[in-house]
Formats: structure tokens, C-alpha cells, sequence
């Protein structure tokens, strides 16, 4: 598992969020505070608070560089 902060301070954000990381089988975990949503539901996205970072874990078996890739516009450095 890979963790990376990211931001999604935007509607639109959310969206082209959600539809990167469906292209993957991985799982995908937001956890913001205590609570745990799945990154592919936008509906469980806009229940968190969005103006803070958000930590996303990755379920990969491999070192997941393609995805990384994909994400590097709303990840945190």
C-alpha cells in the first residue's frame, strides 16, 4: 500500500479525479480524520471535508509508478 496527500478543492477536480482512478482495479481509500470513504464514489468524496489535504491510500501489489503519474496533478508535495 502507497499513501500520498492530495487536494481536491474543486468540483471539477473531484470529477476528473474519480474518473483517473477508475481506469485502475486498485482499490482506493480517502481518509480524512477518522473517517475511511472509497477515492471512486464522488458522492462519498463531497462528504468529507475538501478544503484540507486528504491522505489516498493505494491498494497496489506493484510499486503503482503509473498511477502515481496519473494522480500527480492533485497530489501534495
Amino acid at each position: 500500500m502507497k499513501t500520498v496527500q492530495i487536494s481536491l478543492n474543486s468540483i471539477d477536480k473531484v470529477k476528473s479525479f474519480v474518473n483517473e482512478i477508475t481506469k485502475f482495479d486498485y482499490d482506493f481509500d480517502l481518509v480524512s480524520g477518522r473517517y475511511v470513504i472509497d477515492a471512486k464514489s464522488i458522492m462519498g468524496i463531497f462528504s468529507l471535508d475538501l478544503s484540507k489535504p486528504i491522505d489516498l491510500n493505494i491498494h497496489a501489489e506493484d510499486d503503482a509508478t503509473e498511477v502515481l503519474e496519473v494522480l500527480k496533478p492533485y497530489m501534495i508535495q
